[in-house]
């Protein structure tokens, strides 16, 4: 979850870090195992821009953990990530992996060609909404005639996990954020998960990295239990086969 918005300066610069991957990369791989074990939301998002066959980038790939995923059927696979030591991390995970790279970039200015790609997925990258803009025309630059952009975040309309969400980002707007995803012009599906942990330790590590100290206690004790109930949104916008007007 993004939490800061403060932008860098020099190479990457217009990069919004990450409060959790970027400082504690080991506790997120923890998040992404137990998350969504039985792959719900790879389905929706299969049902909707199937990559069989098709061409691949992963914005923000963070250490890589979804590139396997997607190789498994997609012909190419290219990660992009800001922040170096994920990059190599990202590397690391796929190098013996054909068909997958892993290159250091920005949402914003894609180390990828015009038209070249089919899919792009952005995994919890997007959150705010507004502000994202340069991402989305990056992301329409580099997607073929019919390719999709793929955003999923948390929707922080279902309870408990967008109560505390809510709590931590004072000033975030589920509603507005919504908003502009819809003037945008992106079809929205919500998809519920849950996360399964394999036992207390792992959850409350991953809540302390995802929420403050205040909300990361409450979250915390108010979880029986290793799982948790968690909605996705799923946000996607296609590149139009025909004609394109400016």
């Amino acid at each position: 979850m993004l939490r800061n918005r403060r932008r860098e300066t020099g190479p990457g610069r217009g990069v919004i870090p990450s409060p959790n991957i970027w400082h504690w990369p080991e506790v997120y791989e923890e998040e992404n195992r137990a998350q969504d074990p039985r792959g719900v939301v790879y389905a929706a998002l299969r049902e909707v821009a199937d990559w069989t066959g098709r061409d691949v980038v992963d914005v923000g790939c963070g250490t890589g953990f979804h590139l396997p995923m997607f190789a498994a059927d997609a012909r190419t696979v290219t990660g992009v990530e800001p922040h170096p030591p994920l990059v190599e991390a990202a590397r690391s995970r796929v190098r013996d992996l054909p068909g997958v790279t892993v290159q250091r970039g920005a949402a914003s200015e894609l180390p990828l060609p015009d038209a070249s790609v089919d899919l792009v997925h952005a995994r919890t990258a997007y959150f705010f909404g507004p502000g994202c803009g340069p991402g989305i025309l990056e992301a329409m630059r580099v997607l073929r005639p019919g390719g999709a952009l793929a955003v999923i975040d948390l929707d922080a309309t279902a309870h408990p996990y967008g109560r505390w969400m809510c709590a931590d980002l004072p000033h975030y707007n589920p509603a507005t954020v919504e908003a502009f995803f819809d003037a945008q012009g992106f079809d929205l599906r919500r998809v519920d998960t849950l996360w399964e942990f394999p036992d207390r330790g792992a959850l409350e590590r991953v809540l302390g990295i995802e929420f403050g100290p205040k909300v990361a206690a409450r979250a915390i004790a108010e979880t029986p239990g290793t799982t948790l109930t968690v909605r996705y949104r799923l946000h996607v916008r296609r590149r139009p086969s025909g004609l394109e007007l400016a």
